[in-house]
């Protein structure tokens, strides 16, 4: 148990420690210190780095092992095709948070948002799909279902590509921008066509990627699995990557 006057771990344990506060208000962090502080002088004993990383990371959802796993793999997934594309920055990679696992990217927008840039979006979207597909076999149904879901953000890039950002083959110059949202793709069998080939393809970028990066989203999903918690900066490391940093945040 390191204690928290230590100066010789501060660094690395304030780094551990931020990113278990991912999420959190500064007013959430100053109540949790004030209650762990209180606890530790009823056990009359000083405040330790371990106090307070216990109750950051209390809040965080239980997980099955086997779940664990698995969403370990998904977030590595999503972690590595946004920082092998170059349009964004991984911030942070977290078990427990959100929909069970989180990654937090800066997204570039110094960068041309252009046809192939909608597509590398698309597959940094699905690439947690896909990394469970190949890893395990199967994906969760977390991948879906709900408004905020990957499958969900992915698609909607892709039917406004067709709809409303003029990059359809077949009439490109009708600006479509229709409140019925996703009923859209009931009612127009062509047009769901066109925006499953843009999933398609966008899916098909991110399998060639982790494919090919296989032993590494190995080691960073056992590495998550076992922390709970990265850097941007370990994802890049791991990744054989510099370090940088740009503007826009978003998750995923």
């Amino acid at each position: 148990m390191s204690d928290i006057g230590s100066s010789s771990s501060a660094s690395p344990a304030l780094q551990s420690l931020a990113l278990l506060a991912i999420g959190k208000t500064g007013a959430d962090i100053e109540r949790l210190v004030r209650e762990v502080r209180q606890q530790a002088r009823r056990d009359k004993r000083g405040l330790t780095w371990d106090d307070i990383e216990h109750a950051l990371g209390a809040d965080r959802m239980a997980m099955s092992d086997d779940l664990r796993w698995r969403v370990s793999v998904h977030e590595a997934g999503h972690a590595i095709v946004w920082s092998l594309l170059g349009i964004g920055e991984v911030e942070s990679v977290t078990l427990g948070m959100g929909d069970m696992g989180q990654v937090t990217v800066r997204r570039f927008t110094h960068l041309s948002q252009t046809e192939d840039w909608l597509t590398k979006t698309m597959a940094a979207i699905l690439a947690g799909r896909v990394a469970e597909l190949l890893v395990i076999g199967e994906p969760l149904v977390g991948s879906g279902g709900g408004e905020g879901s990957d499958l969900a953000k992915a698609t909607a890039i892709a039917l406004d590509a067709e709809t409303s950002l003029g990059m359809a083959e077949h009439q490109p110059l009708l600006y479509r921008l229709s409140t019925r949202g996703f009923d859209m793709l009931t009612l127009d069998r062509d047009l769901a066509e066109r925006v499953n080939a843009r999933l398609l393809t966008a899916e098909t970028m991110a399998r060639g990627l982790l494919e090919e990066q296989g032993s590494k989203l190995m080691k960073l999903a056992n590495h998550l699995n076992q922390a709970g918690v990265m850097s941007g900066d370990e994802v890049r490391q791991l990744l054989g990557m510099g370090i940088g940093r740009d503007d826009e945040g978003g998750e995923t």
